[in-house]
C-alpha cells in the first residue's frame, strides 16, 4: 500500500460491532462540535484525508470505514444494507459517548445520512446538522455509470473479477471535474478497494441503489421535512449527482445552504479540499 494509506491505517483503530471489525479514526476535541464524516462508494474514510487536518483543528472529528469498505471487514456472504451501516455508526458514536452530532456525508454516505435524519424524526438519533457532498439524494435524479448498472445484474460477480485499476481510472476520469485524480490518489483508491479481497463484494455493496428506490419515501421525506439545518457542497461537473441534482435539491429544500464549486466533479473533498473546508466550517460555525 501507499505510505499515506498505511499511515491512515496506523492512525486509526478498530471497533467491534457484533462479529465484525470496523475501522475507525478520530481526532478527539471534546470542547469542539462533534462531526461524523461518512464516506462514499467504492472507497473509504481515506477520502477525507485531504480535509482531515483542517477539520480536526475545528471539530471533534469521527469517521468510520463502513462494513465492506476500506480497512473494515468485508464478509463475502453478507447482505449489505444502508440501514445496518447507520446502526454501526450510531453504535460507534454511542460507544464514544457522543449523543448528538453533525454530519458531513459523501456519495453512498448521503443515504446513510438520510436514514439518520429519519431516525432523528423518530427520536432514536440526535442529528445537529447535515452537509451533503455529491450523492444520490433523489433516486430519480441519480445517474449511475454503466458499469454500476451492470454490476447489479447477474453478471456482477464476473465483472468484479475483471475490474482493474485501469477500469477504475476510466470511471473516475468520467466523474471527476477539471482536475483528474492523480496517480497517487488513484493508487490509494485502488488500495482501499483491494484490501482484504474487497473487489469480490463490489456488486453486493451496489445494492444501495436498490435501497434508494425502496426507501425513497422514508429518506427523501425525512430530508425534505426536517428542521435540522442542511447544506449541500456540490461539484457541478459530476455526471452522476452534479448540477442537475443540486438544482433539484435547492428547489425542494429552500432553506438549505447551497454551494457550487466551479470545475469540480464527484469528489469535492479530494478535488477542492480547501473550498470544502471553508464552506463547511462557515456552515458549521453559523449553527
Amino acid at each position: 500500500m501507499l505510505p499515506a494509506v498505511t499511515d491512515w491505517l496506523k492512525s486509526g483503530s478498530y471497533f467491534s460491532y457484533k462479529n465484525f471489525h470496523i475501522f475507525v479514526k478520530q481526532a478527539r476535541a471534546p470542547e469542539k462540535p462533534p462531526v461524523l464524516l461518512i464516506h462514499g462508494f467504492p472507497t473509504a474514510s481515506f477520502d477525507f484525508a485531504p480535509v482531515w487536518q483542517t477539520l480536526a483543528k475545528n471539530c471533534n472529528l469521527f469517521t468510520v470505514d463502513m462494513l465492506g469498505f476500506g480497512f473494515s471487514d468485508k464478509p463475502a456472504d453478507h447482505h449489505y444494507s444502508i440501514i445496518e451501516q447507520a446502526d454501526i455508526l450510531l453504535a460507534y458514536l454511542t460507544d464514544q459517548k457522543i449523543s448528538a452530532f453533525h454530519i458531513l456525508a459523501h456519495d453512498y454516505g448521503v443515504s446513510v445520512a438520510q436514514e439518520m435524519l429519519a431516525r432523528h424524526q423518530e427520536k432514536t438519533a440526535a442529528v445537529l446538522s447535515v452537509s451533503f457532498l455529491n450523492g444520490g439524494l433523489y433516486p430519480e435524479f441519480h445517474k449511475p455509470l454503466l458499469v454500476q448498472k451492470l454490476m447489479l445484474t447477474p453478471l456482477g460477480p464476473l465483472l468484479a473479477k475483471f475490474f482493474t485499476k485501469k477500469k477504475l481510472r476510466a470511471s473516475f476520469d468520467a466523474i471527476f471535474g477539471d482536475q483528474k485524480a492523480s496517480e497517487a490518489e488513484l493508487e490509494a483508491f485502488w488500495n482501499l478497494i483491494e484490501y482484504n479481497n474487497g473487489r469480490r463484494i463490489v456488486p453486493k455493496l451496489l445494492h444501495y441503489m436498490v435501497e434508494r428506490r425502496k426507501f425513497r419515501e422514508r429518506w427523501v421525506g425525512a430530508m425534505e421535512s426536517t428542521q435540522v439545518p442542511l447544506q449541500m457542497i456540490n461539484g457541478p461537473l459530476d455526471p452522476i449527482s452534479g448540477s442537475h441534482l443540486a438544482q433539484a435539491f435547492a428547489e425542494r429544500n429552500p432553506k438549505a445552504h447551497i454551494e457550487l464549486l466551479p470545475g469540480v466533479g464527484h469528489y469535492p473533498q479530494v478535488e477542492a479540499p480547501d473550498l470544502v473546508c471553508e464552506h463547511y466550517l462557515h456552515f458549521l460555525h453559523s449553527r
